[in-house]
């Protein structure tokens, strides 16, 4: 077996796409300051049970799990951010206002969540806690809408859900069918949905939301549901950006409680970000916070954003020359990137991907 060899779907970094990802990650998280989102950085590992805490088995299946040789306890790797960021909302930061987070880290998957994806995403998102009005869903939608404009890719479409409406409905059905039920919608399989299958129908533009509040049942949680997606729908407009209704989106079956959203673009089968209201989760930490929030892959839209323009390095003498390591200085000042020509490497300097020169000319370093 060749040791350089990595598992199925876990991927090295190379410097091209590192560069991508790290201008990305910072344009993100300046969009997010400027916002007024908080930056948290949780563990890569916790105990299982803070772990899983209020998400079910949509996370379980998806954490690898591993014993503590300390506590002889059982530990995950997170395969999500959310959780984590509701424990350090709900006891480590412990505000009775509104909380405005956001985290960039890598998470780890036992099986890629898409066609496109790894298994070890890097995740990048926000997420708002302590506002159950619909202006939290929107100050999340527009952020969401502004951090994908951020990244340069041009067309976006969004599709809006809410698993309200098919609880509303499901209230009637067997309880030991509900999750059959829940990834029959999910899944646009009208046969197998049963009572639901009318959810499966009900996607395309925003006249959905109009044809709904007619054929579904007349009930006052299905009412406020749709009246929601109505509202976010008109606040979401934005250059570039389609959005259409699905009412068979439901997110998670144990996670989302209110209003979803998931982005597309032209080149991904998959979502480029997800995201939604899901005020259960801080509930099993003793404190259920209002909370919405999105989360995105850095390493798929790097792959998906326009490429970045990379400014050429200038190849400079490797002398012991105090002008010289002076005007290395006032270049890397000036953003510029300088590489010193190390001796014995002549026949490798087109590796270095140089355009210029700093070269000693009537007494003086200049660039040439």
């Amino acid at each position: 077996m060749r040791r350089w060899l990595l598992p199925e779907h876990i991927e090295d970094v190379l410097p091209d796409e590192a560069r991508a990802m790290e201008r990305l990650r910072r344009a993100i998280l300046d969009l997010f300051e400027s916002h007024g989102y908080e930056l948290v950085a949780p563990p890569l590992l916790e105990y299982l049970e803070s772990l899983l805490s209020g998400t079910g088995r949509d996370l379980d299946l998806a954490t690898f799990k591993l014993v503590d040789q300390l506590s002889g306890r059982m530990m995950g790797v997170r395969a999500d951010h959310t959780p984590q960021v509701a424990r350090i909302d709900a006891h480590l930061l412990d505000r009775q206002g509104v909380a405005r987070l956001c985290y960039c880290g890598s998470v780890l998957h036992t099986v890629p969540a898409g066609m496109t994806k790894m298994r070890e995403p890097i995740q990048i998102g926000a997420e708002l806690y302590g506002h159950p009005g619909i202006e939290a869903d929107v100050e999340i939608m527009r952020l969401m809408i502004a951090s994908l404009a951020a990244t340069g890719i041009a067309r976006v479409h969004i599709d809006l859900g809410h698993p309200a409406i098919f609880r509303a409905m499901a209230r009637a059905a067997d309880a030991d069918r509900l999750e059959e039920l829940f990834h029959a919608v999910q899944q646009k399989d009208a046969s197998a949905a049963g009572e639901m299958a009318l959810l499966t129908t009900m996607n395309g533009g925003i006249e959905v939301i109009e044809r709904a509040r007619r054929e579904l049942p007349k009930l006052p949680e299905i009412a406020l549901a749709l009246d929601q997606l109505d509202r976010l729908a008109a606040r979401s407009s934005a250059p570039g950006v389609e959005v259409s209704v699905d009412l068979a989106e439901l997110g998670g079956f144990h996670y989302e409680s209110g209003l979803t959203f998931a982005a597309f673009t032209p080149g991904s089968p998959d979502a480029i970000a997800r995201g939604g209201r899901y005020d259960e989760v801080g509930a099993s930490f003793g404190r259920a916070r209002a909370a919405t929030g999105f989360t995105m892959d850095l390493r798929q839209l790097a792959r998906l954003a326009p490429p970045p323009q990379r400014r050429r390095p200038i190849l400079a003498p490797c002398a012991d020359d105090a002008a010289l390591h002076q005007a290395i200085d006032r270049l890397r000042a000036d953003g510029e990137i300088v590489v010193v020509d190390l001796p014995g490497h002549e026949g490798a300097r087109d590796e270095l991907g140089c355009d210029r020169r700093l070269e000693k000319k009537d007494g003086k370093w200049r660039v040439t």
